[in-house]
């Protein structure tokens, strides 16, 4: 009875093809249901769906989809396991059953085929970073160019240390998780190097408590390093507020009654940008600024002597430790990120005059 039913269904239903099968590209516990819509579409109401996990099962009513609609996705189905569905087109006064589907069995796959141009770019990226690490394994010299800002911090250092005036370092606004945040802390530990170096004062104001706990490690190692460690003052590294003006207000005061030599401004800025950069220009500091905030970037760049412009702090680490192997990273990003401009480029000027090289190329994947 169990097998005649099935096929008694499937000679007399109103209408056939539905198919369930597994859904493709998804982590799997997902079957999608298809059928051809009845010739009377205009007349249904709506789609009901029953899901049977056995040829004997009675049916259970998992969902509806309104007229026109001939896709459903059962989700939530275990993996490995048979399911059969049968589609019932719902009219004003009578329901129509169509046939039983065959089994259908959701599983996961193991890659989105719809993601074969993210995987083509980053296996062309991940050739392009190990040559360039290779290259640089073997002594090869990479270039770089010189980032002002950079090239600015021995000097901004040495003035505050000719002038007997302390450093002031400000990170920002940012948490420990932010990366910019965490690319300013690279250039503290340089900033504090020099210091040591010169027997100056460095003083960081901080919004949040781990970082202040971040930056007074960063600064102790700086310290050490230049084997100095007996300079390093932990209460010059403390923490102020969280409150977004209240710790530009208190930044101000510092920059009033200290009157460094030297100010850092470097990481996560907002409105507090031009408050802060104004207050550094009144008292004469040298002012090295970097944010990857674009709409404080204008304000940074007319109040401040240096400015280092978003990806310019992130190469920051690299740029002032000479490593050849992080140098050998960063030529391999640039490298990458020059060749998808211009073949950006190349596909925006073939698009305007209506030649579809590079979108078809891409479709391939």
């Amino acid at each position: 009875m169990g097998i005649i039913l099935p096929i008694l269904i499937f000679l007399y239903s109103p209408f056939k093809g539905v198919k369930a099968f597994d859904t493709p590209d998804d982590g799997g516990g997902s079957i999608t249901i298809k059928w051809e819509l009845l010739k009377e579409d205009s007349s249904v109401m709506r789609y009901d769906v029953y899901r049977y996990e056995s040829l004997k099962d009675t049916g259970v009513l998992i969902g509806s989809v309104l007229r026109g609609s001939n896709t459903y996705q059962d989700i939530g189905t275990k993996d490995g396991k048979q399911y059969w569905y049968r589609v019932a087109a719902i009219y004003p006064d009578t329901v129509l059953f169509s046939n039983l589907s065959s089994p259908a069995v959701s599983k996961a796959q193991w890659f989105n085929s719809k993601t074969k141009a993210s995987l083509f770019i980053l296996l062309f990226f991940g050739i392009v970073l190990f040559w360039f690490t290779e290259e640089a394994k073997k002594g090869k010299r990479t270039y770089i160019r010189k980032i002002a800002g950079l090239e600015a911090v021995e000097e901004a250092v040495g003035r505050s240390t000719e002038l007997g005036k302390p450093i002031l370092f400000v990170p920002g606004i940012g948490l420990i998780n932010d990366i910019t945040t965490i690319a300013a802390l690279s250039i503290l530990k340089r900033v504090a190097k020099k210091a040591a170096e010169y027997e100056s004062r460095v003083i960081v104001p901080n919004f949040d408590p781990i970082v202040m706990v971040a930056a007074q490690e960063t600064v102790k190692e700086g310290y050490t390093e230049s084997g100095r460690p007996d300079l390093y003052n932990e209460n010059d590294v403390f923490f102020l507020t969280s409150d977004q003006f209240g710790y530009a207000a208190g930044v101000d005061g510092m920059m009033m009654r200290e009157k460094p030599g030297a100010i850092f401004l470097q990481g996560t800025f907002y409105a507090e940008a031009l408050i802060l950069a104004e207050t550094g220009h009144s008292v004469g500091a040298i002012q090295i600024s970097g944010t990857t905030s674009v709409t404080q970037l204008p304000f940074f760049i007319a109040a401040t002597d240096y400015t280092l412009i978003g990806e310019e702090m992130f190469a920051a680490s690299a740029y002032l430790s000479k490593d050849p192997l992080m140098l050998g990273t960063i030529k391999g990003e640039d490298l990458t990120k020059l060749i998808f401009i211009i073949i950006i480029g190349i596909g925006v000027i073939l698009e305007t005059f209506g030649i579809h090289i590079i979108s078809n190329w891409f479709s391939i994947f």
